[in-house]
């Protein structure tokens, strides 16, 4: 079964689970220095709040699964969605060791699917995520109208 996972970058985190802990009903299944988690039942999501220094908001949308064919069930439908897709692979982040893969949406909203595999002591260095958004990144300012020049190779099909 498939869980909605929504990360919001927050400035304030102990306002935050408050905030979060009254409007869910539930205290946090996991609460980190820089990272507090909602694993919900009512609705079905993983939703996580954190401090890493992004832009306070919406940082990613995704979906998690639980076990290896529907991650790969999911992939499947990346592909046919279409896109530039960023496998991560196996990988260390949020205080859990997972395979991951990223996409952007045709709004730009990044989409993460995964599969935890289990937990770790360390949020991770981020590394692979910021690879797979450096090269979201590279691929939107190269193919923004504006910007992209006819002979553009990151835009060819």
């Amino acid at each position: 079964m498939k869980r909605l996972h929504v990360h919001v970058s927050v400035e304030d985190l102990s306002r935050s689970i408050g905030f979060y802990s009254a409007l869910f009903a539930a205290q946090p299944s996991v609460v980190k220095p820089d990272y507090a988690k909602w694993m919900l039942d009512d609705p079905r999501v993983n939703f996580a709040i954190s401090t890493r220094g992004r832009q306070p908001g919406l940082d990613h949308l995704g979906i998690q699964v639980e076990n290896a064919d529907e991650l790969h069930e999911v992939y499947d439908r990346l592909r046919q969605a279409g896109g530039n897709i960023i496998e991560q692979g196996e990988t260390t982040c949020c205080y859990a060791k997972s395979e991951k893969a990223w996409i952007d949406d045709p709004a730009g909203i990044a989409w993460e699917t995964f599969h935890t595999t289990g937990e770790s002591t360390v949020y991770g260095d981020g590394s692979g995520e910021n690879q797979a958004r450096i090269a979201h990144a590279k691929q939107s300012a190269c193919c923004t109208p504006q910007a992209a020049p006819s002979s553009s190779a990151c835009c060819a099909s």
